[in-house]
């Protein structure tokens, strides 16, 4: 293939969406540029960055459902600074792969009606991947696509580990753990491979907005603390995290909200938002001295380091664990609270180390290696599209 070919990634978020653009190098897919478009802007705009530079474009077209005159403009837009009529391949993220999809795969009018069977199974992400996907069809029918899919990098789980305990009807209609943030989990996966090949037995935190952990053993997924839906697990930005089934039949039972009030409550007002009353940002909550923040910013340190010792309970063990995301890569005050909870593993941290964000972070008397690691998601989207489209 020419070097001048180009391939496109599409990371659809809940509000906001990532393009990644990458030249086609041989066997490698290699990031030339990204872009992001933030859907609660007005007006609309594409920040791009190209090497050095950064480049902000506002959009003309209006935000509609189908999305087409917004992705016609921003090929346009790309257009300026890329010949994005080389684009050979577009890599979709797409968050719910139930049992299907166990892997990437190409894209065609079966596959996408069979992606969009699983919407069910999450309801808030699904469509926003699928929007982007018939929008690019339209506009662009003969445009190989490709989904790779937060789910499939957990499908190594064991069956016992996935398995709610709850009538077996319900787990082979598919009803069970499923997991998410895999393509993170996978790169990180890869960036262990390379960088510390001892850490067989890790946990790796992925925290951002939405946040979760998952338990690796020689790189493969073994467990998550995510589950059924992206609700599952530690606290996150507005969402709740572990939440006694009980409190569900209270706010339907006794409260009689209703379920789009349930779901807002469950999806957008709880978390630290919910904790604290005052934010959902950790940066914004660690700068104030109010108990509520102070109590939210505990709260899901607490849930963290209790989650990495019921994954070291499932891994038999732990080398070392690992922190990613946004939060995870940035704020040393996090991470530092996490460890202190985490002591009687024998993980200690050098806080010199921890306040610069270096690769490691604990001291050399520590019994847990503890890393940092930049995730890459838009790296596994085009690595697997790519090899999509070399039929490898």
């Amino acid at each position: 293939m020419p070097s001048a070919d180009l391939l496109l990634t599409f990371n659809a978020g809940s509000s906001t969406i990532k393009i990644g653009i990458f030249a086609i190098d041989g066997a490698e897919a290699r990031r030339i540029g990204k872009g992001v478009i933030d859907f609660r802007a007005e007006p609309l705009s594409l920040s791009l960055i190209k090497g050095s530079q950064t480049f902000e474009m506002p959009l003309k077209a209006e935000l509609t459902e189908d999305l087409q005159d917004v992705i016609d403009e921003t090929f346009v837009r790309l257009g300026d600074h890329f010949d994005i009529a080389a684009t050979r391949v577009a890599g979709h993220r797409v968050v719910h792969g139930g049992d299907r999809f166990t892997g990437p795969t190409a894209l065609d009018a079966a596959t996408i009606d069979a992606v969009d069977a699983l919407t069910p199974l999450a309801p808030l992400h699904q469509p926003q991947a699928l929007r982007f996907i018939r929008a690019l069809r339209h506009l662009k029918p003969h445009l190989a696509q490709t989904a790779s899919f937060d789910t499939a990098f957990h499908a190594t789980q064991d069956d016992l580990v996935r398995r709610f305990a709850i009538p077996r009807a319900l787990h082979d209609e598919g009803v069970k753990r499923y997991g998410f943030h895999g393509l993170s989990y996978k790169f990180i996966a890869g960036e262990l491979r390379r960088r510390a090949p001892r850490a067989a037995k890790a946990v790796v935190a992925h925290l951002g907005s939405g946040a979760s952990l998952c338990a690796l053993d020689q790189g493969v997924s073994r467990d998550c603390s995510m589950g059924f839906s992206t609700l599952d697990g530690i606290p996150m930005a507005t969402r709740p995290g572990w939440l006694d089934p009980g409190v569900i039949l209270h706010l339907a039972g006794e409260k009689k909200q209703s379920f789009r009030e349930i779901e807002d409550l469950l999806y957008h007002r709880s978390g630290l938002l919910g904790v604290s009353g005052i934010s959902a940002d950790t940066r914004e909550l660690l700068k104030d001295e109010r108990p509520e923040a102070r109590q939210a910013i505990d709260l899901l340190t607490l849930r963290i380091a209790g989650e990495i010792g019921r994954m070291t309970a499932t891994l038999g063990g732990l080398d070392a664990v690992i922190f990613t995301a946004g939060i995870g890569e940035y704020q040393p005050e996090i991470r530092a609270g996490v460890a202190k909870r985490l002591s009687w593993l024998g993980l200690a941290i050098d806080e010199k180390a921890n306040a610069a964000n270096d690769f490691t972070i604990s001291t050399g008397e520590s019994r847990i290696a503890t890393h940092v690691i930049a995730t890459n998601e838009e790296q596994v989207i085009a690595d697997e599209a790519l090899s999509i489209l070399r039929g490898d």
